[in-house]
């Protein structure tokens, strides 16, 4: 029987997004944050504070590059002065990864900054899957595309949100960064079971976990990454390590940042959910 290969890099552990407000403190000596992710927007521009701050912290920690600006389900033209700029970045810092959002951020040359949704149609997959295989060619490394929050749903749309995303996944070989928090707060809002949408994601692709917190609005649950980390979405993490194995995760926090020890302790509580997980399945 032939073994299908794993396209996924070696995991990194407990990680947190690199904010501003914890530089100091991420420069003190550290023992529980085994790496970083940064937002690739904020060190785009050549030199200056920001970029400095980067090389600092990439000294220290292990490092992957996340984005919000390749609108990769958008019908307009690629950036490329972007992705070359991505590239640049990602040269000098040598991150384990690149990532983005499966969604479209604009349209017509402008960016409405926001994450919005896509028709989960056959069409739009291979929009999509095409646009993938490009920026990769470009990077010249295998991306990660991460599941969106969302509010609408189209009326075209003929798969199930997961059945779209791993389609993709497989068809452009790109792996998957999973929003376990974002899973949850659409599985609310549109009213299917986040277990299903577990279940329908290929283990092989999923590279990296997203956990945050949210609000309530109404009926809805806005994914504000405000708040600590909820009691379902840490349920939904379990069943996302049973699920998926030892995957990167990490603890995002965007507004309302607290001190790095509110954080850390958020991380010391995902490594204690999944530390019995993981031992049971070895």
């Amino acid at each position: 029987m032939m073994k299908i290969s794993d396209p996924r890099f070696p995991p990194l552990g407990y990680g947190l997004g690199l904010r501003a407000d914890h530089y100091d403190a991420l420069l003190e000596p550290q023992t529980r944050i085994d790496w970083l992710e940064a937002l690739s927007e904020n060190y785009l521009v050549p030199g200056g504070k920001p970029l400095d701050w980067l090389r600092r912290m990439r000294e220290r920690y292990p490092m992957v590059l996340h984005g919000v600006s390749l609108s990769i389900g958008s019908q307009d033209a690629l950036d490329h002065d972007y992705l070359a700029a991505l590239k640049k970045l990602a040269d000098a810092i040598e991150p384990a990864w690149i990532s983005d959002h499966l969604c479209w951020t604009g349209a017509h040359g402008r960016n409405l900054h926001d994450l919005l949704p896509l028709p989960y149609t056959e069409e739009a997959i291979v929009h999509v899957s095409d646009r993938v295989r490009q920026v990769q060619d470009v990077l010249g490394r295998r991306i990660l595309l991460e599941n969106v929050s969302s509010y609408v749903e189209f009326t075209a749309s003929t798969l199930p949100e997961w059945e779209f995303l791993a389609t993709i996944a497989e068809r452009a070989d790109c792996l998957i960064l999973l929003d376990v928090n974002n899973i949850h707060v659409s599985a609310n809002n549109h009213g299917f079971d986040a277990r299903d949408y577990l279940a329908g994601i290929p283990a092989r692709r999923v590279q990296q976990f997203h956990i945050a917190g949210h609000t309530f609005q109404d009926k809805l649950i806005i994914d504000t990454h405000d708040q600590p980390v909820s009691d379902p979405v840490w349920d939904l993490y379990a069943d996302a390590v049973r699920r998926f194995g030892p995957v990167s995760t990490m603890i995002e926090r965007d507004d309302n940042i607290p001190p790095l020890a509110e954080l850390v302790a958020e991380l010391d509580r995902a490594r204690a959910i999944a530390a019995p997980i993981l031992q049971a399945a070895a």
